[in-house]
């Protein structure tokens, strides 16, 4: 632990969390600004303890622009009882609380993205207080930890909850039995491009049990798919044994991203056009998407053409895209 994870966090919860029953309150983050000298960010959280169980820690809003976890979450919050419960359940439905109300995948106020800023610093920026914060604090009290994401404003995906390959094989098989339980119309075995200061790194690094999910996309969330999130923690919990009842049945297609072969990228910026659609049958070397330049008609679009044969798993949503744009990610079917 470095000298700055050391000092005390400025954040404090309005409860303790130790409590008995359901509490609702916040994690109050002073915030000095213009608009509010002493002023505070106020997260909001739910802890319903009941006897002797494991302990599930719950997030939404990791970004800002991703709203089934928060969905799923605020109405897990106000619904669930302590009777129902066996063990604890720690409820954040909005981790980024700045970036979820702004809309954003970042914070509005230090441009923090929640999920590349792990360990976080107590001294930090606000977002790196919040990192900090989980990390010292949240994630020692979890066992298991499911993480809601979905495609924010720039990507769409399949439907699906997700866990990595560790190299610690009971505590992968464990994360995997979970996902299974999610029931998420699609599994993925995930491969990040970019694994550094990830919430998803440091829960895995403590040996936390950590699923998660991309359930859409577009920044903004379906009927079909709030209803995937609801669902699925209710059933992550049963299987985990803290919420009573039986998990519900589902059938899940498993996918798995084997290498960087996945991802296409875009080179040239312009209006992009798809001519495969998410869960399509892609083969090597076929195309993907064309992408027209927008400065002058008359000119040929370029091709984004697959690395690898799979299905398409995700997709860039708007229309034009920038060069270095993550334009699709490609699955194999299991």
């Amino acid at each position: 632990m470095n000298v700055h994870q050391m000092r005390p966090s400025p954040i404090s919860p309005t409860f303790d969390l130790a409590a008995r029953g359901v509490n609702h309150g916040f994690l109050k983050l002073p915030y000095s600004r213009d608009d509010s000298a002493w002023g505070s960010v106020m997260i909001p959280i739910t802890v319903v303890r009941n006897g002797e169980g494991p302990t599930a820690l719950l997030t939404g809003g990791n970004h800002g622009d991703e709203y089934e976890g928060p969905v799923a979450l605020f109405d897990l919050a106000r619904s669930l009882t302590a009777e129902d419960v066996t063990g604890t359940v720690i409820i954040v439905p909005a981790m980024n609380y700045p970036a979820f109300l702004a809309g954003t995948r970042t914070s509005p106020i230090d441009r923090g993205n929640m999920n590349r800023s792990f360990p976080g610093a107590p001294d930090g920026t606000v977002t790196q207080k919040i990192a900090d914060y989980f990390q010292r604090h949240l994630l020692p009290m979890a066992d298991i930890v499911l993480d809601f994401h979905s495609g924010g404003r720039t990507l769409d995906f399949l439907p699906y909850c997700a866990a990595h390959r560790l190299a610690d094989k009971e505590q992968e098989r464990k994360s995997f039995e979970l996902v299974e339980a999610f029931g998420a119309p699609y599994s993925m075995a995930m491969l990040e491009i970019d694994a550094v200061g990830m919430y998803d790194t440091a829960a895995e690094d403590m040996g936390k049990v950590f699923v998660t999910t991309e359930l859409g996309g577009g920044g903004s969330s379906t009927a079909r798919t709030a209803g995937i999130a609801r669902r699925g923690v209710r059933n992550v919990l049963a299987r985990a044994g803290i919420l009573k009842g039986e998990t519900g049945a589902s059938t899940t297609a498993w996918l798995d991203m084997p290498d960087d072969d996945c991802f296409s990228f875009a080179e040239d910026g312009g209006l992009i056009e798809f001519v495969k659609d998410l869960g399509d049958d892609l083969r090597k070397g076929e195309t993907i998407a064309l992408v027209y330049p927008v400065g002058r008609t008359g000119v040929a679009p370029s091709e984004i053409r697959a690395r690898m044969d799979g299905v398409l798993a995700a997709r860039h949503f708007p229309g034009l895209v920038k060069p270095g744009d993550c334009v699709s990610v490609l699955a194999v079917r299991r």
